[in-house]
């Protein structure tokens, strides 16, 4: 069992058994499972606008090489400067470059789950760089040194009071505000630092080739702020976020709104081209896109798990997994979270440090069915699966198991073997690492193939 494993069985565990912050996921998701509801009603042929949301995102990544030269052509035209990025070390050295040449003291920046990937704040941290998150669920979690919980809503997990109580211990506040003071609080201080940050970073919900610019969804107008105040934007991108055409956005942001909040658009989506033309009032001097790989050609590279990079990141899967439900984001311990990020992580990461996600599954496929772009996410933890034992990940014991469950299943009369107590006592005695976490099993004292000849010799005898 590798360290990670060990860590995610003990966090998971505990959270498991965490009725409070049980309480709080089932209360948010609830109330998102309520709004998606409402939503979805927009779409005369929901089911319809998924699947050629799929084929837009099959298009893109089935040409991405292309694709990516296209946007590269018409994004550079515009004054845009475009640095590819093969790694997150490479991603953080020329961001980090860029805030010396600029003389970078304070940063702002928008929500990002690419930044997170790639530890943006604790690298800026480590060269004197102020990193500040605009977006209030991120500031929260800043806050309170905190990853995200979740993809779309970082600081899901908090109540008003605790939020309340975590403003009152950072910032000095009365611990009895209202949200909308707490809000407030915000506001005044973030609004501050965009006047002082000498850079701006963001991510994107989207790389647009036909057109060379990114788009972005957002609910607050800190994206916006964050890239358009300061004078230098970074926008740090997953090359996996293309689409070909802008006109695809009448179908994609919709969905995204959806599928992630329940909205029928989000209230702030923007397309940003480039830094600020002559003759324009206001935006950036000058325009970086970093466009990161990190393991997505890995990805690429693989037929079948290719798919996982249609995911636009809207997090319906999470809401909907009974995994995520119980043990929360933080004990994946792992930027992505939930069924998505237990399929990509291996990928990106190392099957053998965290093949454990794509095990920690009811494999219901709740997740595939809520999928914004219809990706088959319980068939890809199934290749996981598959693929880690392939790959010689499993332990001795447990290919040990299975070899004596095949030749037991390949033989009638060692399945029908010690039936009931005998086999309940053995099996669950032996695979001990199987109960350690699940229930234990269960045999039936007959197997059907018992039970079919006695039905059968009874007929007879009738």
């Amino acid at each position: 069992m590798s360290a990670t494993s060990e860590i995610f069985s003990a966090k998971s565990t505990v959270k498991a058994a965490d009725l409070d912050h049980r309480r709080k996921i089932n209360f948010n998701i609830g109330r998102y499972d309520a709004a998606v509801k409402q939503g979805k009603t927009q779409f005369d042929h929901l089911d319809l606008a998924r699947e050629r949301a799929k084929n837009i995102k099959w298009k893109a990544i089935e040409t991405l090489d292309k694709q990516l030269e296209i946007f590269e052509q018409h994004f550079t035209k515009r004054g845009g400067k475009l640095i590819w990025a093969e790694d997150a070390a490479q991603a953080i050295e020329a961001i980090v470059q860029i805030c010396k040449e600029k003389n970078c003291k304070t940063l702002v920046k928008s929500k990002s789950m690419v930044t997170e990937e790639i530890h943006l704040n604790e690298a800026m941290k480590q060269h004197g760089i102020e990193s500040i998150e605009t977006d209030l669920g991120e500031y929260i979690q800043q806050l309170d040194e905190e990853p995200p919980y979740h993809i779309v809503t970082p600081a899901m997990h908090k109540s008003k009071e605790d939020v309340a109580k975590l403003f009152a211990k950072k910032l000095g506040t009365d611990p009895s505000l209202t949200p909308e003071q707490l809000t407030l609080v915000a506001r005044n201080i973030l609004r501050e630092k965009y006047v002082q940050a000498e850079v701006g970073v963001t991510g994107a919900n989207f790389l647009i080739s036909d057109i060379g610019g990114i788009a972005i969804t957002e609910n607050e107008g800190n994206a916006r702020l964050s890239c358009s105040f300061p004078k230098t934007h970074i926008a740090i991108v997953g090359i996996e976020k293309m689409i070909p055409s802008v006109t695809d956005l009448a179908l994609l942001w919709p969905l995204l709104a959806t599928f992630g909040t329940g909205q029928k658009l989000t209230v702030y989506n923007t397309l940003v081209t480039g830094p600020r033309q002559p003759g324009e009032a206001d935006g950036p001097e000058e325009m970086y896109v970093i466009l990161l790989d990190n393991g997505r050609t890995n990805i690429l590279m693989n037929p079948k798990q290719r798919e996982s990079l249609y995911c636009i990141r809207c997090g319906a899967c999470l809401n909907a997994c009974p995994v995520y439900k119980n043990i929360g984001g933080h004990a994946y311990g792992t930027t992505y979270s939930g069924p998505i990020g237990s399929v990509i992580t291996p990928n990106l990461a190392g099957m053998e440090s965290y093949k454990h996600l794509s095990f920690a599954s009811s494999l219901c496929g709740n997740c595939t069915e809520v999928c914004a772009v219809k990706i088959n996410l319980h068939e890809l933890l199934l290749d996981n699966r598959h693929a880690s034992v392939e790959q010689g990940h499993s332990s001795i014991s447990e290919r040990i198991a299975w070899k004596m469950w095949k030749i037991a299943s390949l033989k009638r009369s060692f399945m029908n073997l010690g039936n009931g107590n005998l086999k309940n006592k053995v099996v669950n005695s032996l695979f001990t690492n199987w109960t350690k976490s699940r229930g234990h099993l269960d045999f039936s004292r007959k197997t059907f193939n018992e039970l079919w000849k006695e039905q059968v010799k009874n007929r007879m005898k009738d």
